[in-house]
């Protein structure tokens, strides 16, 4: 018999609630979308999760607001790559252009409600990317004292070359470009970041390269 593995590229789990296991019922992580468009040449997740599909901003809020009744202080808003969420009324983002849809979200607009609709909690969210995260996302946060002035922002690698060769979609300018914008809006904000030591083809300079950006 056979078997559809095709990764669907609507399905949310918007309407599903998740069993909290071992919660301290304080903090709760809460998905905003599924799957992945980047294609970094050492990550699986577009296989096995699928294209990008953000949830619908009212599902989203709908469950935050139940967790805030239920006396939840933290929440932490999860994506793979939560800057490039879009919603639009359902399925992958490449799908747009083909929709007849006016009304859009970005993460930026959805991260402004969600603070402003509960103020009394705590915000963070997890993971950006270099390429995608936008100024206005930053302002929002600068804007909000409930958002968390922190930000995780991988980077994999302080050299250009090995970028290219992980299909990161950025260079290493651009990654510090991004870290002096957060500096200029977030002058506190607390910055973590991701590192891969050792990709093919990497040389003792390449990993100079990424001690240097780190210390940067």
């Amino acid at each position: 018999k056979a078997v559809n593995v095709i990764l669907s590229k609507e399905e949310t789990y918007a309407d599903i609630n998740p069993v909290r296991l071992n919660s301290n019922g304080v903090t709760a992580f809460v998905s905003i979308m599924r799957g992945c468009d980047n294609m970094c040449s050492f990550c699986v997740v577009p296989f096995t999760r699928g294209r990008e599909r953000s949830r619908n901003p009212n599902s989203i809020l709908k469950e935050i607001e139940q967790l805030n009744k239920t006396g939840f202080k933290e929440i932490t808003l999860l994506g793979q790559n939560v800057d490039s969420y879009f919603w639009f009324g359902g399925g992958a983002k490449k799908d747009f252009k083909q929709s007849s849809s006016s009304e859009t979200t970005d993460f930026a607009m959805l991260l402004e409600r969600i603070a402003h609709n509960q103020p009394n909690m705590r915000i963070r969210f997890s993971t950006s990317n270099p390429q995608d995260m936008k100024d206005e996302v930053l302002k929002v946060i600068a804007k909000h004292e409930n958002i968390c002035d922190y930000i995780h922002l991988p980077v994999q690698s302080g050299s250009s070359k090995i970028l290219q060769l992980m299909n990161r979609g950025h260079t290493r300018e651009w990654y510090l470009e991004r870290i002096k914008s957060i500096r200029k809006h977030i002058p506190n904000c607390g910055i973590s970041s991701d590192f891969i030591t050792g990709f093919c083809d990497e040389t003792e300079e390449d990993h100079q390269l990424t001690l240097s950006l780190m210390n940067e």
